[in-house]
């Protein structure tokens, strides 16, 4: 009969073997999970945010357009001022136009696609006096929108 100081047991019982526990294992998961969880909501609310450079590029490149039919022809409605305007650079907004008379207007930026998910700036505007204004998803007015740029 063999007992327990054997060599079956000592074989069992080496400390000298290389190699992580299950329980070392399940920690390292367990860690990066927990970092997971922290660092992807912020990475996509960074991505959301910077996404809203196109439409300030769009609104103030529309909004160049508008002053220059205004220089040329003494107002913002005449048939020569665009009445329309393309999607934005990277295609994450859509321009439109509203309020549009002889001395005024409005643009707005519309989020399109993935950044439909921006709900803190759902709608960014500028007007011809360069009055910024944003909507939130629940049509309250935003800071946050003009103000982080």
């Amino acid at each position: 009969m063999q007992t327990q100081s054997g060599p079956c047991r000592t074989h069992w019982l080496r400390h000298d073997q290389a190699g992580f526990t299950l329980i070392e294992l399940m920690i390292v998961v367990v860690v990066i999970a927990i970092l997971a969880a922290i660092a992807i909501p912020a990475y996509s609310s960074y991505v959301l945010h910077t996404r809203r450079s196109d439409a300030f590029a769009a609104l103030a490149q529309d909004q160049t357009i508008m002053e220059r039919c205004y220089a040329q022809n003494f107002a913002y409605n005449n048939a020569a001022c665009p009445t329309s305007f393309p999607i934005s650079p990277q295609k994450f907004y859509a321009v439109g136009i509203s309020n549009q008379t002889a001395s005024s207007y409005t643009l707005t930026a519309t989020p399109l696609g993935p950044q439909t998910a921006d709900t803190a700036c759902a709608s960014i505007s500028v007007d011809q006096a360069n009055q910024k204004s944003a909507l939130d998803s629940s049509g309250n007015s935003s800071t946050v929108c003009w103000n982080a740029n």
